[in-house]
This record gives C-alpha cells, structure tokens and sequence, in this order.
C-alpha cells in the first residue's frame, strides 16, 4: 500500500483505539520510517485536532531523544504521520520481558528521558502522556520519546484513561493535580516520569488498584513507599531523589534538567563530590602599631571640663562566652577585680583627706603626750 504516493507501508507495529502504527519505506528518500494512520470511523474533529496538535507539536521539537517528525498530510481522507523509525522496543516491552531493571540502568534511562522532556519544555510543550508504552530505546540502548498529544497507538498493559474530551493520560502514570482536572504542566511530566523509574526498579509502577478511579485517589493521597523498603537494592540517595519526582505538590519536584543534570553525573550513586583544590591564602605581613601596644583598649579620656566623677575603667578580657567576668554587676564588678589591681583616679582622689586626717591625728596625740610628761616632771 503507499500512502500519499510515496510512503510504502510495509507492517504494522500497533494498534490503538484511534489509530494504527506502520512501518514504511520513504520511497523519494530511500530511508524506513514510521506512519501513524488515523483511523477512518474514529476521525471526529476533536481526534483529528488532536492528531493534527501531535505533528505540529512534534515538528516543532529537534533532540536526539524526541521522536522526530517529517511529514504530516490527508491520504484518502484519513490523516496521516510520517517520523522517525525507532529500530527497538519500547520499555513496556522491556518490562514485560525482564521485570526490572538495575540502578545503573534505570538511571541512564531516566537522565536520557529527562533530557528529552527538558528540550521539549523549553519550547513549551508538554508531552502529557509519559509512560513505559511512550518510551522508546532504540538497537544501541537510547531513550526516543514519542506520542506527543496524540492518543496511544501502542497496546500498553495499563488501562488507558481518555476518552475524546476528558482526561489525557493514563491512571498508572498521572501527577495529582492532573487527577484532580488540572491542566498539565512541565513538573505533571516529572510525575509521571517517576512513576516509569519506579516500575523500572520495583516491576510495578507506585499506585496500582483495582480500577482507575481508585489509582487517582491513591496519586492523590498515598505516599509512595520508598524502594529501598520494599527490598528494592538502590542507593539511598537515588531513592530519596526519587521520592522527590514523586511530591503530591507539583511545585516539590525538580525540572527536567535539573534531573537529567542530576542523573548524567554520579550524584546517584550517593559518593561525596570530591572537594575543590585547597589554595592557601598568602600571610599577611601585620602593620606596625604606632604605639605600644596595650593590654586592653582604655576609655577615651574625658576632656577638659567634663564630669570627673564617674571612675576610669579599664575593659576586661572576654570570657569564653564572650561575657567579661562579673558582666551585667555594674560598677561593682570593678571594684570586685581582684586584689592588686588599679585603683581609679576617683578612688585615689577619695583616699587623700582620710590620709591627711590620719596624720594630723597622729601628732596631735604625740604632742599630747609630751605635754602631760613635762607637767607631770615639773612637780
């Protein structure tokens, strides 16, 4: 069959509720590609608005980790999509045949898928959808995300959500606030991209239950158990990391590119980032003091004119609380200093006439004295 006079379908990789998946040989290029059809009896104009928002969408994007888009048309009143062949399977195969997936692993998934969203939000597109089914790893191992706002084409084990004109998503995979009917944003990608590294470790994604409704209700309010609890071997520090993409709130979780920073260095792992050189500064050769040092800084001098009367003091060393002995005591504490410390200038002011008096009265005595032994002598 060819397709718009140039694309040879040649076999079906999947089938969805809205369309249906080929590959196909560009026969003007000579190169295998991908075709999307939609299907004839499902083409309403919300699916084909839909259809029409995934290539325009698509189109826009160029990384190597985004499925690219070459060629959107009207082949025999069925849209069509032309894109990039991933020669691989996607990670809902990879679950189905392995369980799970080891650290190191699951890591490299997750910094190279994160990178891709992190591409994608910067030109304002959100892929809305992000699911093992929607993961691709081509024949060297390397993330190609695809399906951008277009409804699966791919069986996937989970139930798929959306009908036309209520939620897009798929209950397994749904940020909180998408469950709650809130318009998706760049951290509801996040959400969902924490759920597939979860179900890459553990082999089950972090909410499951009998029926959607009550998976929503879970993404809303359960935590999610850490890995490492339920017998999962992960580093403590990529499990803890995990836990943060998994935050009810969506302002909690980090961006795309800081995860995939974060994922494409060894900060996974939990090993201690090496410290940076030590440069010792130069030794600074101290200034001459003008003066000879004191032991302690003294209060100004009062200037001429000014009150005397308040003692001199002389500043304390700080205690080791940085507290001087005897603080919050007043002036007490100087008058406590110790024996042979200095006496203030107003205290050796105070002393002088109690000297003076003393003397006097000393003399006065003596003279006394003399006095009564020469009247006594003279009888």
């Amino acid at each position: 069959m060819l397709v718009a006079g140039r694309y040879r379908l040649i076999s079906a990789i999947g089938r969805g509720g809205m369309g249906e998946v080929w590959r196909a040989t560009d026969e003007v290029l000579g190169r295998a590609v991908a075709v999307k059809l939609l299907l004839g009896e499902h083409a309403d104009e919300s699916a084909t608005a839909r259809f029409r928002l995934e290539a325009q969408t698509a189109a826009r994007l160029s990384h190597p980790h985004l499925v690219a888009v070459f060629d959107f048309g009207a082949w025999e009143n069925r849209l069509f999509l032309v894109m990039e062949l991933v020669e691989g399977r996607s990670l809902a195969d990879l679950l189905l045949a392995q369980e799970r997936l080891g650290p190191e692993q699951a890591a490299r998934i997750a910094g190279q898928a994160a990178a891709g969203l992190a591409a994608a939000h910067r030109q304002g597109v959100v892929h809305r959808d992000i699911k093992p089914g929607n993961l691709m790893l081509d024949g060297e191992g390397t993330v190609k995300i695809g399906d951008f706002g277009i409804a699966q084409f791919v069986d996937d084990p989970s139930a798929a959500l959306t009908t036309t004109g209520h939620i897009v998503g798929t209950s397994l995979y749904l940020a909180p606030e998408r469950a709650l009917g809130r318009t998706a944003d760049a951290a509801s990608d996040m959400y969902s991209l924490g759920c597939v590294v979860y179900q890459l470790l553990l082999g089950e994604p972090p909410f499951r239950s009998d029926t959607a409704t009550a998976t929503l209700y879970q993404h809303v309010d359960t935590p999610p158990v850490p890995l490492r609890r339920r017998g999962v071997d992960v580093p403590a520090a990529f499990d803890a990391y995990l836990l943060g993409l998994l935050a009810k709130q969506p302002e909690d979780r980090p961006t795309a590119q800081q995860v995939a920073d974060w994922f494409h260095s060894d900060a996974w792992r939990g090993r201690p980032e090496p410290l940076p050189p030590h440069h010792p500064a130069p030794a600074r050769t101290p200034a001459p003091a003008p003066f000879p040092a004191a032991p302690f800084p003294t209060a100004p001098a009062p200037s001429p004119g000014a009150d005397s009367g308040a003692p001199t003091t002389y500043r304390l060393p700080q205690g080791p609380a940085g507290r001087g002995p005897g603080q919050g005591h007043g002036r007490r504490a100087t008058a406590r200093a110790g024996k042979g410390r200095r006496r203030t200038a107003g205290e050796a002011i105070r002393r002088r006439p109690r000297v003076a008096s003393a003397i006097a009265g000393a003399i006065a005595f003596l003279a006394a004295v003399f006095l009564g032994m020469s009247l006594f002598s003279g009888r």
